[in-house]
């Protein structure tokens, strides 16, 4: 007995070593020295905001365990990097450390920068050596990939660019086995092989599931579910759907919502009471869909002047967090799963109103900016939805989160490293990305954090920093 004992230690430390090895190598793949116009040298309860011990959900993803950032529950993506719109978890939240805990004047050391990228807002995706944005260049929108360096590899079109009210690219790629996924402004999904662009397939989700453009275009960036892509077209056919990610068609569709059509945000995709959910909005609505099925569950009005509905939700702790801006005051969500079906009810509001920025859950605290009713930035408790503090000498933005700091860029180009602490925010570095101007307000691309590079993007340029503490 023994010496089988002795010999399935043995076996399992000779397996241990080999799947270390095999990790190591998929990491040192994704270095690729920089060549590029180089500027530098080269919860266990049902409460908000506490972990809970996640099963297994019916799809092929599982739910993220209890960690001290992520919610758990979230289901991520299986790619390596960052691998689509805020990350692995869509969740705005960096796993890294060893990063700078305060920036020098002027900033820190940028690394590259590439230009040439066109007019929009979208973020890049990151996967091994390979780097993937957007931008409407004359009349086409351009889906560019980059080496780690910003020097071109590949670029394809995905249909035409937007022509009408804020001209540019929207939504942020997404990235599985080998493929990339996009959506344009015109409602044009398609499918490109990663590592050539080439097109497998496209639909035009609007056409298909018979909606209607919106004001300022569609921007949903697409959420990749196993064997499928989610969309959420807002068409008499239906409000979601999920397309075969290996051929476009249609998996399910979901019921319409009457009277509402797409608005401009990106679902999540989490596990909660036994069961897969989908939440997004509608151009009036939260929505809650089962996504295994896309039975809409639920739904909570939502209504603004402008039918302008565009921060990914929130979860945690079988909660949900809807922010838009322009009317309707943040509101917390609590789900009720009972066998086949999910109720919403609400739990607290808050007149946080962030617009393009998101926001950011991170030890039970949230993370955001507001747009009309102030513009600065807002700490708030998950749990109560009591305000904490505020600052105001940065504009509204974006942010992301990493080794315990905000990295918050303003509209007006202002880019800040920010410490949150009980009394408030406390700023560790600041810097202009683009000059100010009594007008400027558009730089809504949100920032990207990977492998200790820094990634900002306005328009045309995309910006490489080094973040790395020495």
């Amino acid at each position: 007995m023994g010496h089988v004992m002795n010999l399935r230690q043995t076996f399992r430390r000779i397996l241990a070593v080999a799947l270390l090895g095999a990790l190591c190598a998929l990491q040192s793949s994704a270095a690729v020295p920089l060549t590029h116009d180089a500027r530098a040298e080269a919860r266990a309860d049902e409460s908000p905001g506490a972990p809970r011990p996640a099963s297994q959900g019916a799809g092929e993803r599982e739910a993220a365990p209890a960690t001290a950032l992520h919610a758990a529950g979230l289901i991520p993506s299986p790619e390596l990097g960052w691998p689509q719109w805020r990350g692995k978890y869509r969740d705005g939240i960096s796993d890294e450390k060893g990063l700078l805990q305060s920036w020098p004047e002027g900033g820190p050391k940028l690394l590259w920068k590439a230009t040439g990228l066109g007019k929009g807002w979208s973020s890049p995706i990151i996967v091994g050596d390979t780097l993937y944005i957007t931008g409407d260049v004359g009349e086409d929108l351009v889906i560019f990939a980059l080496d780690l360096g910003g020097k071109p590899k590949w670029q394809a079109k995905n249909g035409l660019a937007w022509a009408h009210q804020w001209p540019g690219a929207r939504a942020a790629c997404a990235y599985s086995e080998g493929r990339l996924y996009h959506m344009s402004a015109h409602g044009r999904a398609a499918c490109l092989e990663a590592a050539t662009g080439k097109e497998l397939w496209a639909v035009n989700v609007l056409e298909a599931f018979e909606g209607k453009n919106i004001t300022w275009a569609i921007a949903e960036c697409l959420l990749v579910d196993g064997p499928r892509v989610i969309v959420t077209p807002g068409g008499r056919k239906a409000m979601m759907a999920a397309l075969d990610k290996t051929t476009g068609k249609a998996a399910w569709a979901s019921e319409p919502i009457p009277g509402d059509k797409a608005s401009y945000g990106s679902p999540i995709l989490f596990e909660y009471g036994g069961r897969r959910h989908l939440v997004n909005f509608s151009s009036r609505h939260g929505f809650g869909a089962d996504a295994d099925t896309g039975k809409l569950q639920w739904t909570v009005e939502c209504v603004n002047p402008y039918e302008v509905n565009i921060c990914t939700p929130i979860y945690s702790g079988g909660h949900v967090l809807l922010v838009a801006p322009d009317g309707p005051d943040a509101m917390l969500l609590r789900l009720d799963v009972q066998g086949d079906k999910t109720q919403a009810t609400q739990a607290w509001t808050n007149d946080l109103d962030t617009c393009n920025g998101g926001g950011i859950l991170v030890d039970g605290l949230v993370y955001g900016a507001g747009y009309r009713s102030f513009r600065g930035w807002r700490c708030l408790d998950f749990k109560s939805g009591q305000t904490k503090y505020e600052m105001r000498d940065l504009d509204s933005g974006s942010a992301i989160w990493a080794d315990g700091r905000l990295y918050a860029l303003a509209e007006s180009g202002a880019m800040a490293l920010l410490k949150p602490a009980a009394g408030g925010f406390e700023t560790c570095g600041r810097f202009d990305l683009v000059p100010p101007t009594p007008r400027k307000h558009d730089v809504w691309p949100h920032p990207v954090l990977l492998d200790g590079r820094l990634y900002l993007r306005y328009h045309d340029t995309l910006w490489c920093y080094d973040v790395r503490a020495k």
